[in-house]
C-alpha cells in the first residue's frame, strides 16, 4: 500500500477554501488543515495499491473535463506546494 501525501501553503485566507475544495474533487481523500506549525497548511492524503494505481488516478484527473472546471484557478490559492509518497509498512 502507497500513501501519497500533498502538502499546500494556501494563501492567507484561502486555506479552507483550498480544503472545501480538494475534498470535493477527490473524495476518497482525507483532507486536514493545519492546528500548529506553518499557517495555512493544507494536507491531502490518498493510500493507492501501488505507483500504478497512482499513475491512473493522475491521467483519469488530466483527462476528466468536469474536474478540470472545479478545479479551474486553483494554484491562485496556494503559494507553495510538494508531494510525498509512502510505502506503508503496517496499518
Amino acid at each position: 500500500m502507497i500513501l501519497v501525501r500533498e502538502v499546500f501553503i494556501a494563501k492567507p485566507g484561502q486555506a479552507s477554501s483550498l480544503a472545501r475544495l480538494m475534498s470535493e474533487v477527490m473524495p476518497r481523500s482525507r483532507v486536514m488543515t493545519d492546528m500548529t506549525g506553518v499557517f495555512n497548511k493544507v494536507v491531502m492524503e490518498t493510500e493507492v495499491d501501488d505507483l500504478n494505481a497512482f499513475e491512473a488516478r493522475m491521467k483519469d484527473y488530466l483527462s476528466n473535463q468536469e474536474m478540470k472546471k472545479k478545479m479551474a484557478g486553483y494554484t491562485d490559492m496556494y503559494t507553495a506546494g510538494k508531494r510525498e509518497i509512502y510505502r506503508i509498512v503496517n496499518s
